[in-house]
């Protein structure tokens, strides 16, 4: 694959990644699309991730957009069942992996288009960023 494709897989991935959507979700489907065998998009993903994480973190924590409430609960059955569902993903073959991603963006483009559509447009409140003033919907970056 040319130099160029990989950029603008890197590109769309850190779009959606700084904004915390998780890159995986434009980035695997980008590389499996371009040529890359469904194990190895997930692979690479994977490590994209890394660095991607740890800078949109840092961005995120010096707005004010993390939620530490409840962290450990999250990360402690997330990085269990992230051993289990990563053995599993090598032992199964790319197809099913394939037929599993592709169902997961379906169900999540269903909560998101329900949620976007649910939403009252004009709700705003004022959040700093970077010290200045910035408007965001009433409820982003607050726990529900």
């Amino acid at each position: 694959m040319s130099f160029l494709v990989y950029l603008l897989c890197g590109v769309f991935g850190g779009l959606l990644g700084g904004m915390g959507m998780g890159g995986g979700t434009a980035l695997i489907p980008l590389l499996v699309f371009c040529g890359v065998k469904q194990t190895a998009a997930q692979g690479i993903n994977l490590l994209s991730f890394i660095p991607m994480s740890a800078l949109a973190l840092a961005v995120h924590a010096r707005s004010g957009l993390l939620e530490k409430k409840g962290l450990l609960q999250l990360i402690t059955p997330a990085l269990l069942f992230s051993v289990f569902f990563s053995l599993l993903a090598a032992a199964l073959p790319a197809a099913a992996l394939k037929k599993g991603f592709g169902a997961f963006l379906i169900l999540l483009s269903f909560f998101q288009f329900r949620a976007a559509f649910r939403a009252k447009s004009g709700e705003k409140c004022p959040k700093k960023v970077f010290g200045r003033k910035k408007y965001f919907p009433k409820g982003y970056g607050q726990s529900p």
